[in-house]
């Protein structure tokens, strides 16, 4: 994505495009880790940060209420989504974990 910032002609296009690279590097940053699940959170982690960034970038340009109505919708989702991701990643991360913790914004406990 890097190199469509330099074609990009907006405010809006530009950040668009600096969020999307932003999100594509962090999300390859960490390697991997031969542990799956830890892998998979420490991916969709910054996917859904990205997220949240693009949403925000709707609420400061765009103008069609339904749209920044789900934006809203998805920073407020998403937010909770990534602290649930955050805290599962650093519980796999500890030695010997094991239970299940919270999930709010699915409704429900996931793990071991």
């Amino acid at each position: 994505m890097k190199g469509h910032a330099a074609h990009a002609a907006t405010p809006f296009e530009r950040e668009m495009d600096e969020s999307m690279g932003r999100m594509m590097e962090l999300m390859h940053a960490p390697g991997y880790s031969g542990q799956p699940d830890v892998d998979f959170l420490a991916m969709m982690i910054p996917h859904h940060e990205g997220a949240v960034d693009m949403a925000r970038l709707v609420l400061l340009h765009g103008h069609d209420a339904p749209t920044r109505q789900l934006a809203a919708e998805i920073i407020a989702g998403q937010t909770v989504e990534i602290d649930s991701m955050q805290r599962r990643l650093a519980a796999l991360k500890r030695p010997g974990h094991a239970g299940a913790i919270e999930f709010p914004s699915l409704n429900g406990t996931r793990g071991p």
